[in-house]
C-alpha cells in the first residue's frame, strides 16, 4: 500500500503538482486494529507515510486522510467496555496533515411509506426543512437505534452522556462539537484525564466525499448503492428500490446550502477561516465519461446500468427543482405572492418557444407532475398531489341544506366519457434528445381511439409510461364525484384539499376541485386513491445509441471506368469514398450551378483506399506480369491473395490512377502480403484489364492512387443526358447538411468511358509491291467479349467503322473513316507525306454515342 501511494505522488509530482493529496480513504478495517497497550498501530505507519508524501510533493500541497463519516470522529467498540478511543487523533495532529478528511454519507431522513411514521408530519421526505434539521439532529445527533427491531418500530433511544456530559462524543453528525472541544479518550468507561495530541479548532475539514443515490428514500442511508455484480449492494433502508432523482437534488441542496451559511459554520480562532471549507467539497460522482454517452452505451461500460439509482450526477446537474421553475414562472408574470413549499419535482428540461402567458406555461408542468394551484389568504398555493388525508370528515361533520337534503350526493360518469387509451410525446432524456411516444390502455378498453398529448419536458421513458398510467388511474376514479354539504366551522376545507369520507355513504378518499360558500359550503370533489400518485416501477429503457461520427471532410474519388460486368450503365461514372474517421455514410448532392443541390446518392461503405509506395513500370496487357512488385499503403480496410481461377472470374480487381476522372488502369492482383501496418505487396499481376490498356503510361509514379472495386464503389445515378456537362457536385457527412464546412466542392464533366470502343489490337503494316502499304487490325468488344461460343465476338457498336489517321508528331497528315478492318496507304499518298520515317498510324474504332475510341498505334518507319 506505501508503494502505491507513494507512485501516486510521485506521478502528481512529476506532473506538476497538485493542490491537495490524500493518503488514504476509509480504511477502518485498517485504523481500527488495537495492538499492545491500546494503541493503533496503523496511525504511526500512516504519519511516515504522510511524511515521505510531504518530501515528494513539498510543502505547498495541502495533504490529509480522507476518513469514512462513521471513524473520523473516534471508535466505539461496542464490547460491552465502555472504551471510546480517538484513535485517529494521532494522525489528526500531526504536523504533515492539513486537513481532516471526511467522506460524508450521514443520514438525513427516517422516512418510511404511509402517514403513520414519525415523520410523516413533515409531509414530504423532500422537504428541504425536513433534511436540513437533521444535519445537525435525527438520528447519530439526538437519537439513535439499538437494534433493527427498534428501527422497524421506530424506538429510538436518545444519545446522552450522564457520567460526563459530553453526549457529543457518540454523535458522529456532532461535527462541530468534535472540532471544537478536546478530545479525552476512555478506558473501561474512564475518561483520561489528559487530552489527546488534538488541538481544538487547528486544522480545517474537507468534505472530501458526500453523495446520495438517486433511488428512493435514498437519504435514509446515502451511502447504500445499488449493483448486482457487488457484495455490497443494498437498497437504503425502506426504500422500495425506485429511480428518484430529486431526493438526490434536494439531498445536496440541503447539505451544501446548511454547511455554506456562516451561521451555521464557525470560524476558527487557530486559523482564521471557517471550519468547514465548503469551497473543496467533493459531491460523489461526477464522471468523466460523457452523458449521455455514459450511461447509454451499456455494450461498452458494464456499470452503465447502474446509473439510474446511482450517485452519479453527470446528466442531472444541470436540472432544476419543479418548486424553482413554477416559482420563476409566477416572478415573470408579476405574481410574488405565491408558496411553492409543498410542491416537489425533478425537471430535467422544459422548453416554451414563446412568451406565453404563465397559465399557459404551467399547464404542461401541472400535467406532468401532477400539481394543483390554489388560492388560500391572497397567497397562490402550489401543493403536489400525494393523496394524503388532510380531513377526515365523519358524518356529524356533514350539513344539510335545501340543495343537498341528504348531505351528500354522489355521481358516477359514463364509462363512453373518459378515454381508455392515452399517449404522451415528449423528449427522452438520458439520449439524444429526440421526441418520443409512451403509451398506456386499460386493460379492458376495446375500442382504438387515443387520447394523444404532448409536453415539451425532457424525461426518461419510464417517466414518461408513469405519466401516462397515472392520468388513466386519475381519469377512471375521477368518474366518481361527489357533492357535500358541510357548515360553517369547516371554512377551512379548501380546493385542492383531500377529504375522507365516512362508510355510510360514498366513503372513499376525494379531493375538492370547487366551493361555493353559502348558508352552508357546497364542496365539489372527485375520487382519489393514493396509489394514483406512487410512480409505478417500470424498466429503464432508452433508445438504441447513435454513434458520433466527426465533422471531418470525406476523400472521394471519381472514376470513369469501362464497363465491369457489362450490364451497369455505361455512361455513369463510378465514386469511391474514405475518410478518417469515416461518418457512416456519405452524401453526394449535384446542381446545374453552384446552388439548389439535390441529393444524387449516398454512400454507406468505406471504399479501400490507398496510395502506391512504389512505382509500376509498364507491361504487356493480357498476360501475367509476374516480374512487377506493387506496394500499396491503405487508409483502410485490408487486402488477400484469391486462387488463379479466381482472378480468372474477375476478383481482385483494382484502378490505378492519378486521381483525374478518367486516367484509370484497371488491374488484377493475385498475391496480396502485408509488409507493414496497412501494407501490401502485390505481385503476379494482369494488366490493362478491360480495355484500359489504352490509360497505362510508361510509368504509375510512386504516390498514385490505388481503389479496390469492391462492392463499395458505386456508380453515381446520372442521367446519360448529362455526359460532357460541367455539374456542381457537394459531397460530405450525410448526416450534416451539404452546406456544412466538411462538404467538399468540385465542378466535373464525365466522358461515360463504359461506352468508349476499346483500342483494336494486332495493327500491323504490310507492304505492297506497287509501294502501297496496307494496315490490318483486329477489333475488340467492350460487351459480351468473353464468350467462346460464336465465330467472332460481338460488334458492340451500332455499325463496324474505324477512324485512321497518320500523324507526324502531334500534325495529322491524313484521316479517313473505313468500314473494314484493313486500309491502305497509297505509294502517292506516302511520297505526297514525305515517306514513312517518323510517321505513326492510329487506327479507332467508332461509337456512334461516344465517338472515336481508344486507338492502336504504330510506327511506320520505313
Amino acid at each position: 500500500y506505501r508503494r502505491f501511494v507513494l507512485h501516486n505522488a510521485a506521478l502528481c509530482a512529476a506532473a506538476g503538482g497538485v493542490e491537495s493529496f490524500c493518503i488514504g480513504s476509509e480504511m477502518r478495517s485498517l485504523t481500527q486494529l488495537r495492538g499492545a497497550g491500546n494503541t493503533f498501530p496503523a496511525m504511526e505507519q500512516l504519519r511516515l507515510l504522510a511524511a515521505e508524501v510531504r518530501d515528494l510533493l513539498g510543502p505547498e500541497v495541502k495533504l490529509g486522510y480522507a476518513a469514512d463519516w462513521s471513524e473520523y470522529s473516534g471508535y466505539h467498540p461496542q464490547d460491552g467496555t465502555g472504551d471510546l478511543f480517538f484513535h485517529l487523533d494521532p494522525l489528526w495532529a500531526d504536523t504533515q496533515i492539513d486537513f481532516i478528511g471526511i467522506d460524508n454519507y450521514m443520514p438525513l431522513s427516517d422516512w418510511r411509506e404511509g402517514e403513520e411514521h414519525l415523520d410523516a408530519a413533515w409531509g414530504a421526505i423532500y422537504d428541504l426543512s425536513y433534511l436540513r434539521s437533521n444535519i445537525e439532529g435525527g438520528e447519530g445527533y439526538d437519537w439513535y437505534y439499538h437494534s433493527q427491531e427498534a428501527r422497524d418500530a421506530q424506538i429510538r433511544t436518545p444519545i446522552a452522556d450522564g457520567a460526563h456530559g459530553e453526549p457529543w462524543v457518540y454523535r458522529y453528525k456532532d461535527v462541530r462539537a468534535w472540532w471544537s472541544h478536546e478530545h479525552h479518550n476512555r478506558v473501561g468507561g474512564v475518561r483520561s484525564e489528559q487530552p489527546t495530541g488534538w488541538v481544538p479548532q487547528s486544522k480545517p475539514i474537507r468534505f472530501t466525499e458526500l453523495g446520495c443515490a438517486s433511488i428512493d428514500k435514498g437519504t435514509n442511508q446515502p451511502n447504500k448503492f445499488v449493483d448486482p455484480k457487488s457484495s455490497e449492494s443494498v437498497l437504503p433502508h425502506y426504500s422500495d428500490g425506485r429511480r428518484d432523482e430529486l431526493i438526490q437534488m434536494q439531498y445536496l441542496r440541503a447539505l451544501l446550502g446548511y454547511w455554506g451559511e456562516a451561521a451555521n459554520n464557525p470560524v476558527s480562532g487557530q486559523y482564521g477561516g471557517r471550519m468547514l471549507d465548503m469551497s473543496r467539497a467533493y459531491v460523489w460522482a461526477w464522471d468523466a465519461r460523457p452523458y449521455p454517452a455514459f450511461p447509454r452505451n451499456t455494450e461498452l461500460w458494464s456499470d452503465a446500468e447502474n446509473y439510474a439509482r446511482g450517485h452519479w450526477i453527470n446528466g442531472r446537474g444541470s436540472a432544476r427543482s419543479l418548486a424553482s421553475v413554477v416559482t420563476e414562472i409566477c416572478r415573470r408574470a408579476g405574481v410574488s405572492e405565491i408558496d411553492t413549499s409543498a410542491l416537489h419535482g425533478h425537471v430535467r428540461g422544459y422548453h416554451q418557444k414563446d412568451a406565453a402567458e404563465a397559465r399557459s406555461a404551467l399547464q404542461p408542468l401541472m400535467l406532468r407532475y401532477g400539481f394543483d394551484a390554489i388560492e388560500r389568504d391572497g397567497v397562490l398555493v402550489f401543493r403536489s398531489r400525494t393523496g394524503m388525508t388532510d380531513w377526515a370528515l365523519g358524518q356529524n361533520a356533514l350539513a344539510v341544506n335545501d340543495e343537498l337534503p341528504y348531505s351528500t350526493e354522489a355521481h358516477c360518469a359514463a364509462q363512453s366519457e373518459m378515454a381508455g387509451r392515452v399517449r404522451l410525446r415528449f423528449v427522452e432524456a438520458d439520449a439524444d434528445f429526440e421526441t418520443v411516444a409512451e403509451e398506456s390502455v386499460l386493460p379492458d378498453v376495446e375500442t382504438h381511439a387515443v387520447a394523444a398529448s404532448e409536453i415539451p419536458l425532457a424525461m426518461t421513458r419510464a417517466e414518461g409510461r408513469q405519466v401516462v398510467e397515472r392520468w388513466l388511474s386519475e381519469a377512471r376514479l375521477a368518474r366518481d364525484s361527489v357533492r357535500l354539504a358541510l357548515p360553517p366551522s369547516a371554512l377551512g376545507i379548501g380546493a385542492g384539499d383531500v377529504i375522507e369520507l365516512p362508510g355510510d355513504g360514498p366513503a372513499g378518499t376525494y379531493r375538492v376541485d370547487r366551493v361555493e360558500y353559502r348558508a352552508s359550503q357546497i364542496v365539489e370533489a372527485v375520487r382519489i386513491d393514493p396509489e394514483s400518485y406512487r410512480p409505478a416501477e417500470f424498466t429503464e429503457e432508452t433508445s438504441p445509441v447513435t454513434p458520433f461520427f466527426a465533422p471531418a471532410p470525406v476523400l472521394p474519388l471519381f472514376l470513369d471506368l469501362p464497363l465491369l460486368r457489362g450490364d451497369e450503365p455505361p455512361h455513369a461514372p463510378h465514386m469511391a469514398v474514405t475518410a478518417t474517421p469515416w461518418p457512416g455514410s456519405v452524401a453526394v448532392y449535384h446542381a446545374a450551378a453552384d446552388s439548389d443541390y439535390d441529393l444524387l446518392s449516398t454512400q454507406e461503405a468505406r471504399a479501400i483506399i490507398g496510395m502506391t509506395e512504389t512505382a509500376l513500370v509498364r507491361a504487356r496487357p493480357g498476360l501475367w506480369d509476374r516480374g512487377s512488385r506493387l506496394q500499396v499503403r491503405l487508409a483502410s480496410g485490408s487486402l488477400e491473395s484469391r486462387p488463379r481461377q479466381q482472378i480468372l472470374a474477375g476478383s481482385n480487381l483494382a484502378a490505378i490512377g492519378d486521381g483525374t476522372v478518367e486516367n484509370w488502369e484497371l488491374v488484377q492482383f493475385r498475391d496480396a502480403r502485408l509488409v507493414d501496418d496497412n501494407t501490401y505487396l502485390l505481385t503476379n499481376l494482369l494488366r490493362g484489364q478491360l480495355g484500359s490498356d489504352a490509360a497505362m503510361p510508361e510509368s504509375w509514379p510512386e504516390g498514385s492512387y490505388f481503389v479496390l472495386l469492391d462492392n463499395a464503389v458505386t456508380q453515381l445515378g446520372l442521367a446519360s443526358a448529362s455526359r460532357n456537362l460541367a455539374r456542381h457536385y457537394r459531397i460530405g457527412p450525410a448526416r450534416r447538411g451539404f452546406d456544412d464546412p466538411s462538404y467538399r466542392h468540385y465542378q466535373l464533366a464525365f466522358a461515360g468511358i463504359g461506352l468508349r470502343p476499346y483500342a483494336p489490337v494486332h495493327l500491323r503494316a504490310e507492304p505492297a509491291g506497287t509501294g502501297d502499304v496496307t494496315l490490318r487490325w483486329i477489333r475488340r468488344t467492350r460487351v459480351g467479349g468473353d464468350s467462346w461460343d460464336g465465330l467472332e465476338v460481338p460488334l458492340g457498336e451500332e455499325q463496324e467503322l474505324y477512324l485512321v489517321r497518320i500523324l507526324a508528331g502531334a500534325q495529322v497528315l491524313r484521316e479517313e473513316t473505313v468500314a473494314s478492318a484493313e486500309w491502305t496507304y497509297a505509294s502517292a499518298a506516302i511520297a505526297e507525306d514525305g515517306g514513312l520515317s517518323g510517321l505513326v498510324a492510329e487506327v479507332a474504332q467508332v461509337s456512334a454515342t461516344y465517338g472515336a475510341g481508344a486507338p492502336a498505334k504504330l510506327s511506320l518507319n520505313g
